[in-house]
């Protein structure tokens, strides 16, 4: 006979209210190192693209905000995206978001694994409660997407019918992310002088979104390319007997 015991746990009750004025915020150390290199890389690689907008909010170390059983609860997750917030005013620094309440809910949230556990991968369902679970059941965030730079693996999971389901890789190792229209991958290279395996996007076509710093040189190279055909051309004139500066 197997004892089977009834599960005593409610769904959490979850409001959307503004943060208290004397709440303070979590100023928890970063744990992992690459994170703050990971997280600049991604949204620079947007920007330089062209896809970040006024009206989105991309950020790292954020805090988002829910009120669960009349608790405020905040994480900051080590980046994410939110399609549209509210303009706010020009003088205010930002530094948490209360989904629903400031504009529409989190798309995407990212949390890059540290050497020792930091709760990225826990169902805790009480407070202090697992990220998983807050981002899965109380936001309720679309994509999921877990990195750990020791061991080079990418989790990726998307909400289906209020639970996270883990989405399998293409043929070329990379996972759609619906809500950019992008997809994500693993990257190995330099970039201000850290030669590390990053978190990168490719577009449907599958074409690397360059970061800012690899436009600038590819526009460097062209404009070489094009200086040199000049003087191979102006050359080429002079052994004519034509001056280039006659046209």
């Amino acid at each position: 006979m197997v004892l089977q015991i009834k599960s005593s746990q409610q769904k959490p009750t979850v409001t959307w209210n503004p943060l208290p004025a004397d709440f303070t915020l979590p100023d928890d150390p970063v744990e992992n190192l690459q994170q703050p290199l990971l997280a600049a890389a991604l949204t620079d690689a947007l920007g330089a693209r062209g896809y970040i907008q006024p009206e989105m909010l991309i950020g790292s170390n954020f805090g988002l905000v829910a009120t669960v059983n009349k608790e405020v609860v905040v994480k900051a997750p080590d980046w994410f995206y939110v399609s549209q917030v509210n303009p706010v005013e020009a003088n205010i620094i930002l530094r948490n978001n209360a989904p629903y309440l400031e504009g529409k809910p989190v798309a995407v949230v990212m949390e890059f694994l540290s050497d020792t556990e930091g709760g990225e991968l826990s169902v805790r369902s009480t407070p202090p409660y697992g990220k998983l679970y807050f981002y899965e059941q109380i936001l309720q965030v679309p994509t999921y997407v877990t990195y750990d730079p020791y061991e080079l693996s990418i989790e990726v999971r998307r909400l289906e019918e209020g639970k996270y389901v883990l989405q399998a890789a293409d043929g070329n190792q990379r996972w759609w992310i619906p809500e950019l229209e992008l997809f994500l991958g693993i990257w190995q290279g330099e970039r201000l002088g850290h030669n590390i395996h990053w978190l990168r996007w490719w577009d449907l076509e599958g074409n690397l979104l360059l970061w800012s710093s690899e436009q600038a040189q590819q526009e460097h190279q062209r404009a070489e390319q094009e200086r040199q055909r000049a003087e191979k051309l102006a050359a080429k004139l002079r052994e004519l007997g034509v001056e280039p500066d006659s046209f």
